[in-house]
């Protein structure tokens, strides 16, 4: 009981900690509606700059200016981000801003890499608390009682703020209405302003309490704002008191997890302290499917004016066919130039697999209308699924190729099953989840997937095991696959998921299932994307659990929303920009993703359309002009 009376003190110094993170993403959220990927660079941030004055300024009273400080300046860089980056494209769609909050991830990463370097960095003892007391027989972090307590200090703090304050009513009002708020006359460029600052400051001293307990290091980003993002969710979007309690709910049963360590059931033995990789993103799957907005938070409701009508996906025209065809065969000649070019076809292939993962997201995307932040999953267990079945059924290649998609698909009928129940920001979120699950699933079996050490030894057959046959052996699959795609968008299936993606109510007057065409949607884009990760392995000759990983669902999104989604050519042309674009800059830089951090940054304002969605404007924007010179 001790040992539980211990780790249930753990959990609460974790929930304060993950709450300063959440409750400053969630209130942003509420305000902004910004899914702020770069919420978890704040939290990073913080903690460099705390470990910064820290060393400078010796002695207690330089350690805790170090924490006040640093909240402050992570503050000002919040408000300097949204006045500078945000503020102008407020109008554009929201996965833009998704776009260009993920390029700001890059961007800080690699100043962070500049500015201190690749080291791990050890910060100082908090001074007065460095010692520990003692519980029933265990000594228990005099620091952690500490955090214990700052969570609700702050949390109190922050009630008040909200809600005794002519500024805490405005950004509730906000959070509810935006659209009323501006008519009654109110400035909301500060205001907004104002609550981006506040959400900066509390991920910064999230991050600067940390310090004590943790090495500030470059991979504090990603791993804040996946657990951020679960809390805020889980607690239900823009409430504070709910990412509270949610990072309690969370916090506890990752500490209980740990103290139940292994546990055998018989002839078999789980072991719970490795479920605190995933555990998280359990609870949400299961919160999400049962109460869809959070625990404290409130249904969607149905926006005063409708958006915009999609603009109709329309056949290529004749000039467009024979673009495409002189394009595939510009490629099946690239060989012929091998010898003045060795490393095209490596590159050829990478850009033609990320071109047909792209376009299975954008299947579910554009025509869809469902955003996906997990589609790695399908990618990977594709890509697991071929390795499989080649090292362990013993199949050959040709056999694997076939049968790996199906694995994928599976998977997706399991998680599109569950997705397409919800909409919007919480069924991407449900995505998310899944594919956590999936990446945990493949970290943690050793036995079966190799864990965090991967696979090897996983090559084509003979007559594929070279360069130019392998080339070759993807150009036409891929080809094939985006055929496929487009002709099913073309479809009566095709255009009775548009239907709903429009208009839910007049899709189901008319008698379509929209959730059954999602569902199925969901499947056919799985396929697809597990296609798409049985030719990578093959290609690489090994994988790991990284094909997985959020990182690489993010990856996909950039993809598509780079090229456009509105245009099918769109995740084509941007697969092939964003994946160009990363090997070349990161050949030529230490510092690449902050070099192509700047260029997405650049693509999103000047072309907030998308390249292949610019290029199409533009082209429909000369051609009266050319028509009326004749």
């Amino acid at each position: 009981m001790s040992s539980f009376l211990v780790q249930l003190l753990n959990g609460l110094a974790g929930a304060s900690s993950l709450f300063l993170v959440a409750a400053g993403l969630s209130l942003i959220f509420g305000v902004t509606r910004i899914v702020n990927f770069a919420h978890g660079s704040l939290y990073m941030l913080g903690v460099y700059i705390a470990y910064s004055m820290s060393e400078r300024l010796a002695g207690g009273v330089g350690f805790w200016f170090s924490l006040v400080f640093s909240a402050v300046a992570v503050g000002f860089i919040g408000a300097l981000i949204e006045m500078v980056l945000l503020r102008r494209i407020y109008k554009a769609p929201e996965l833009f801003q998704l776009l260009a909050t993920f390029a700001l991830v890059l961007v800080i990463k690699d100043g962070v890499l500049w500015i201190w370097g690749a080291e791990d960095l050890l910060g100082r003892r908090a001074p007065g608390l460095e010692g520990s007391v003692e519980i029933l027989g265990r000594n228990f972090p005099t620091y952690d009682l500490f955090l214990i307590v700052i969570g609700p200090v702050v949390l109190a703090l922050v009630w008040l703020l909200l809600t005794r304050t002519r500024w805490g009513t405005l950004v509730r009002a906000a959070t509810q209405d935006r659209e009323m708020l501006s008519a009654l006359g109110v400035h909301q460029s500060w205001l907004i302003t104002g609550v981006f600052a506040l959400g900066a400051m509390l991920a910064g001293l999230g991050g600067a309490l940390q310090l004590p307990r943790e090495p500030a290091n470059l991979g504090m980003d990603m791993l804040s704002i996946g657990d951020a993002f679960v809390v805020v969710v889980v607690g239900g979007m823009g409430s504070i008191p709910g990412a509270f309690v949610a990072a309690l709910i969370i916090a506890e049963i990752k500490a209980i997890c740990i103290w139940l360590g292994d546990v055998n059931f018989g002839p078999f033995s789980i072991s719970f302290s490795k479920l605190t990789l995933v555990v998280e993103f359990l609870v949400m799957a299961v919160v999400l499917v049962v109460r869809p907005w959070g625990l404290f938070g409130r249904p969607q409701g149905t926006p005063r004016h409708s958006g915009a009508p999609e603009a109709p996906l329309r056949p290529a025209g004749k000039s467009l066919r024979w673009f495409a065809v002189a394009l595939v065969a510009g490629m099946a000649v690239l060989p012929l130039l091998q010898g003045q070019f060795p490393y095209a076809l490596v590159l050829s292939v990478d850009l033609l697999i990320a071109a047909l993962f792209a376009a299975s997201l954008h299947f579910i995307m554009g025509p869809g209308g469902m955003h996906s932040f997990g589609h790695a999953a399908y990618f990977g267990l594709g890509a697991y699924g071929a390795a499989l079945l080649m090292k362990a059924a013993g199949l050959p290649m040709e056999a694997s190729l076939i049968l790996a998609p199906v694995v994928a698909g599976l998977g997706a009928v399991v998680f599109g099953w569950f997705s397409v129940r919800l909409s919007g920001v919480y069924l991407a979120m449900l995505t998310l989840a899944f594919g956590q699950i999936a990446w945990s699933i493949a970290f943690q079996w050793d036995d079966f997937t190799g864990g965090s050490n991967g696979m090897i030894g996983i090559w084509p057959s003979g007559w594929a095991n070279n360069r130019t046959a392998y080339f070759y052996l993807t150009l036409v699959l891929v080809v094939v696959g985006l055929f496929a795609l487009r002709r099913m968008l073309f479809s009566p299936f095709g255009y009775a998921m548009r239907a709903g993606r429009d208009s839910v109510l007049r899709a189901d007057a008319i008698g379509i299932d929209v959730k059954r065409v999602q569902w199925l949607a969901f499947v056919i884009a799985g396929v697809f994307a597990g296609a798409a990760g049985a030719l990578f392995v093959y290609s690489k000759g090994s994988i790991s659990p990284e094909v997985l990983s959020v990182t690489k669902s993010v990856d996909g999104l950039v993809m598509v929303l780079l090229g456009g989604v509105q245009t099918l050519a769109g995740p084509i042309v941007g697969a092939v920009t964003f994946t160009w674009l990363q090997d070349t800059v990161a050949r030529s830089t230490d510092y690449w993703r902050a070099l192509l951090g700047g260029i997405i940054l650049f693509l999103v304002l000047v072309f907030p359309q998308g390249l292949a969605g610019f290029i199409h404007d533009l082209v429909v924007k000369l051609k009266p002009n050319r028509e009326a010179a004749r």
